[in-house]
């Protein structure tokens, strides 16, 4: 089978795939104890019988499952996730608006925390590989493995507590200053920027993603680091290794470009699996650090039984990882060609 054989089959896959999550995805929502409508049943909520009428017809809760289940995958394939739900009430803001307020400020924290525990990891693990049983090794392997047991939470009030409360460096909570609600700074145009305004926003920005990012980056770089020293080490012992070190070249060319790239297609597939969980925020930290993300969002929509958000946010993840791996699939198919006729 060729690459292009390969290509649709892995095409066909991942459509199925993604029905099959919808699928799922609707009925673990459907043998959920409970109601998106429980809210609106408590007395202390409800103010007039028809908010629970009006509510049980905007959720469809009325009509047949088999109609429900064809609406619900009509509305998953063309984005289409109805309105919030929030605590005694159902709000006038769509899912997709809230997603969307939110989706910069997971991108900037699980991006930048991925990005920093990929590259440390990749780049302290091929190390760690190359001095195999040395002392750099043993504290290398043994701290990732202590980074990465420790609990994000913990992790994340400790830093509280030491940069922030004690040496007052960064702040403790929020995406941005507080004094921004009142003087947001200044940026002007696309075409004439204010420069200072843009310098404080981005400085603003950046001095309260530093602690959760750091969290995020200490806690994941451990797998990475093990995942490579892994791969290297089984790599730094093929013959094409020795035949580059014999040939003279320096040894960081013999890691990097040789041992490195052979060893490289199980890292792309955690990559990309790590890509794929972007949107999934991280609801532990997010809530920590009050960071206003989509964990944060998931966090606050499981207490007032947001089905409508919690839905859509669920076939976000996993079309993001369905999608993720396609991608990794065909790297792989181009980059192993072996795999091309498995």
């Amino acid at each position: 089978m060729g690459l292009r054989g390969y290509v649709a089959r892995r095409s066909v896959y991942t459509v199925v795939l993604l029905f099959f999550v919808i699928t799922l995805n609707f009925f673990i929502f459907e043998v959920m104890p409970g109601s998106p409508t429980d809210f609106l049943a408590n007395p202390q909520y409800l103010r007039d019988p028809s908010q629970l009428e009006n509510a049980i017809r905007i959720f469809g809760l009325d009509r047949p499952v088999h109609e429900r289940y064809v609406i619900y995958v009509r509305n998953m394939l063309t984005f289409n996730f109805g309105y919030a739900y929030g605590v005694g009430t159902i709000s006038n803001t769509l899912v997709s608006d809230q997603i969307a307020s939110r989706l910069a400020n997971t991108l900037i924290l699980i991006g930048l925390s991925s990005l920093l525990a990929v590259v440390i990891g990749v780049f302290l693990g091929v190390y760690s590989a190359s001095r195999r049983g040395g002392a750099f090794d043993s504290l290398q392997v043994t701290s990732s493995l202590v980074w990465g047991s420790l609990p994000t939470f913990w992790i994340g009030l400790v830093f509280i507590l030491i940069f922030s409360t004690y040496l007052g460096w960064f702040p403790s909570a929020h995406t941005q200053p507080d004094d921004w609600a009142l003087h947001p700074p200044q940026l002007g145009t696309l075409f004439a920027p204010n420069w200072s305004g843009v310098q404080e926003f981005i400085f603003g920005r950046m001095r309260h993603a530093i602690l959760p990012v750091a969290v995020l980056s200490l806690f994941q770089y451990g797998g990475f680091l093990l995942l490579t020293r892994a791969t290297m080490i089984e790599s730094l012992t093929e013959d094409y290794v020795l035949t580059a070190r014999a040939k003279g070249l320096r040894e960081r060319t013999v890691l990097f470009r040789h041992a490195l790239k052979n060893a490289s297609l199980p890292l792309i597939t955690s990559i990309a699996l790590t890509i794929g969980f972007i949107f999934s925020g991280a609801i532990i930290t997010e809530t920590v650090f009050s960071w206003s993300g989509l964990g944060r969002w998931i966090f606050d929509a499981i207490g007032t039984n947001d089905y409508p958000s919690l839905q859509a946010i669920f076939f976000i993840i996993a079309l993001m990882v369905i999608i993720a791996n396609f991608i990794a699939d065909l790297a792989l198919g181009i980059i192993d060609p072996r795999i091309k006729y498995g």
